[in-house]
């Protein structure tokens, strides 16, 4: 299971960064700071798809309330959508070996 955490956290992670280089770049390119929303980002890469998701989570039980959280996700960089929970992951994932911490008196 921490396995499957890891390289989840790590995927995350790795498109998390790619984003951030690509608003980096652009950014660059304007002399001004560019932040690219996952709902852009998420539509330039395929739009049928968005609406596909948003017309599934319409039709829940939640379906107003999961469509406000949706909205407000996808206004945000997607540099920080997915980087905030690929590190919570990525940290559910670590290896859980003790510690040892060796006084100087012990040396």
């Amino acid at each position: 299971m921490r396995l499957i955490l890891r390289l989840l956290g790590t995927w995350l992670l790795g498109v998390a960064l790619i984003l951030l280089i690509i608003d980096g770049t652009k950014s660059l390119g304007t002399n001004a700071l560019v932040l690219t929303s996952l709902g852009d980002t998420w539509t330039s890469l395929h739009a049928q798809s968005l609406e596909q998701v948003r017309a599934f989570l319409a039709s829940r039980f939640f379906g107003p309330l999961l469509d406000v959280v949706i909205t407000a996700l996808l206004t945000f960089p997607g540099w920080v959508v997915l980087g905030i929970p690929g590190i919570f992951i990525a940290w559910l994932g670590r290896s859980k070996r003790m510690r040892v911490f060796v006084k100087q008196d012990q040396l």
